[in-house]
């Protein structure tokens, strides 16, 4: 009887082992866990795991309104700068708006240019950086926003 209790037991350890054990993550060279084998057609295919994103203003001094083709000279600056460094960018015309210090709700026109990256080092964050302080003091802001994988930094 103890033999087949052992059995038992041993069967139900097993059975248990298997169904609850966690999937293993697989993890990249920068710490991230990278998805398994989800059954996909995505599976196996190439991409890009870090999304940079610059919001070029419209104005300049935070509400002066430039141009149109003032602004979009800024704009295809950064699809330039974005595309050699990232491969590729792309722009999308969006509305920004904050509230000045008299509770005025000011509203302009923004565009936001991003790239999606394999990996994100340091030169390439600091070229970033050094391109929305140059963007912040053309257009005379008090900061140029700066989105890297969904943070958004304000840059001065």
């Amino acid at each position: 009887m103890k033999k087949k209790n052992w059995i038992i037991t041993a069967a139900i350890v097993i059975l248990l082992t298997l169904v609850f054990v966690p999937v293993q993550q697989t993890y990249s060279a920068e710490g991230s866990a990278v998805s398994g084998n989800t059954g996909s057609a995505l599976d196996g295919q190439f991409h890009l795991s870090h999304v940079v994103k610059i919001y070029v203003p419209s104005t300049v001094k935070g509400s002066i309104p430039i141009t149109e083709e003032a602004q979009q000279k800024y704009v295809d600056q950064a699809l330039a700068k974005f595309s050699e460094w990232f491969g590729g960018a792309t722009a999308v015309d969006g509305e920004g708006a904050w509230v000045d210090k008299d509770k005025t709700l000011i509203k302009e026109k923004v565009t936001i240019v991003y790239a999606f990256a394999e990996t994100l080092d340091k030169k390439s964050l600091d070229q970033v950086v050094a391109y929305a302080k140059q963007l912040k003091d053309n257009l005379v802001q008090s900061s140029v926003s700066l989105e890297v994988d969904g943070k958004m930094y304000f840059i001065e």
